[in-house]
């Protein structure tokens, strides 16, 4: 899905401010009028299902034309936009650390909540209802076992510590690399550590080192994209590894021998927000607010099987879909949700935690 270029590649598109793709076709044209609406949908199943679940019903809903976009959010295009007042997208689709980069920078208008209904906005997961933000989807970083390798009537690893324990758990594993410092295995080496959920922010990067040191050396590959850990999945070329829980439940449904372990899962989403200064912030504010709704975040899930961010949702889904995704009551209770603020909070030099993060990768990685 698109989604996974927008995690890896935030803080890297932020530091470069390039002009390519659909926004920035939107950028260079003239701003549009109040009756017809901009919306980035990503490309792919990810693109249609956000039609069907929510332009198509908020165009008969409200008579207002829009215009998706089938093509991925951009913070470096994003900044190019609002820097020069040329705003002719109204509606982004950002994670989480997004919001709060482009937040810092002035970027979003903030969401207007006094319209939507108490029990929608009851329903939301605290990191979906952001105050430049709201989340339509969820999803998670997790163990997946090779159940070849690891059958159900044998001991499995539960944990990150016991992930770790390559003795008392012997097999070849597979961790997501931290290159992109937005993502990496940084919350997993201090849960291997003994630092309890709650403890975990702000994390001390020097301890996550230290415990990468000691799985590293049994670590076949660092994967940096969805389409490779889905192979090395397929292809049974580890045991036991770190994924995308969507990557695995679609391996899943094609019946290959894996299965998701939902404890210490790690957990985000994706949101939509508006560019300050969209010409159309009215009607995309009720963009929004059609797209929180329970039952289209049910109508999305039943499309493209991740995660809704409005709990309400599960109320309106099969119990077999709602068990499948991240965001399932049972699942949370396990999960520990990733703290997007910490990431991309800056120090005294200029730097944020992104940085930080990438440089000690770079280094550690050679050695």
């Amino acid at each position: 899905m698109a989604l996974f270029m927008n995690r890896r590649g935030f803080m890297r598109a932020a530091s470069t401010v390039i002009a390519a793709g659909a926004l920035s076709s939107a950028a260079s044209a003239s701003a549009q009028s109040s009756d017809e609406l901009r919306v980035i949908v990503n490309g792919g199943a990810s693109g249609k299902a956000k039609v069907e679940a929510f332009v198509k019903p908020f165009e008969a809903e409200t008579g207002v034309k829009v215009n998706p976009i089938f093509d991925d959010s951009n913070l470096a295009q994003l900044e190019m936009m609002t820097r020069e007042n040329n705003v002719s997208v109204d509606v982004v689709v950002l994670d989480p650390s997004q919001v709060s980069a482009a937040a810092r920078k002035g970027q979003l208008e903030k969401i207007d909540y006094s319209f939507y209904k108490k029990d929608e906005l009851d329903g939301l997961l605290d990191f979906a209802k952001d105050e430049f933000g709201v989340g339509y989807l969820v999803f998670s970083y997790n163990m997946v076992y090779n159940t070849e390798s690891f059958p159900a009537n044998k001991p499995r690893p539960t944990t990150w510590a016991e992930f770790w324990d390559v003795n008392s758990f012997p097999g070849v594993r597979a961790l997501l690399s931290g290159a992109y410092g937005s993502e990496g295995p940084w919350e997993e080496a201090l849960l291997a550590d003994g630092v309890a959920p709650e403890a975990l922010y702000p994390m001390d990067i020097d301890r996550i080192f230290a415990s990468l040191d000691k799985i590293k050396p049994h670590i076949r590959k660092w994967w940096e994209s969805g389409s490779e850990i889905y192979q090395i999945m397929h292809d049974k070329n580890a045991d036991i590894v770190q994924s995308y829980d969507g990557r695995a439940l679609s391996l899943i449904d094609q019946r290959a021998p894996i299965e998701i372990n939902r404890n210490q899962a790690k957990v985000t989403g994706s949101l939509f927000a508006i560019p300050k200064g969209s010409p159309n912030e009215r009607n995309a504010q009720k963009f929004i607010e059609l797209a929180s709704r329970a039952d289209r975040q049910a109508a999305f899930a039943k499309l493209l099987p991740y995660g809704p961010a409005n709990r309400n949702a599960f109320k309106l889904m099969p119990e077999e879909l709602g068990r499948k995704v991240a965001s399932h009551p049972d699942h949370l209770a396990t999960s520990i949700q990733i703290n997007p603020r910490w990431y991309t909070e800056v120090g005294a030099d200029g730097l944020s935690n992104v940085d930080r993060l990438i440089q000690r990768w770079n280094e550690w990685i050679l050695l």
